[in-house]
């Protein structure tokens, strides 16, 4: 009985300790995403500036 137990709490640790790693990587990946992400954004080009209604656009250049 004393050996199922400790078998049981083994097995518990171990799953306890997956699950930590497992979260720690989910973690590590999701802060990687967002820096990727951030430096993305900061690639892309600057919005034009929006044109009121009435300005004429010269297109004949």
């Amino acid at each position: 009985m004393m050996e199922a137990i400790a078998g049981a709490a083994m097995d518990m640790k171990s799953a306890q300790l997956a699950a930590e790693y497992s979260i720690a990587v989910t973690k590590k990946v999701m802060d990687t995403q967002e820096l990727a992400a951030q430096e993305l954004l900061n690639m892309l080009p600057a919005t034009p500036p929006v044109v009121q209604k009435g300005q004429l656009i010269d297109t004949y250049a």
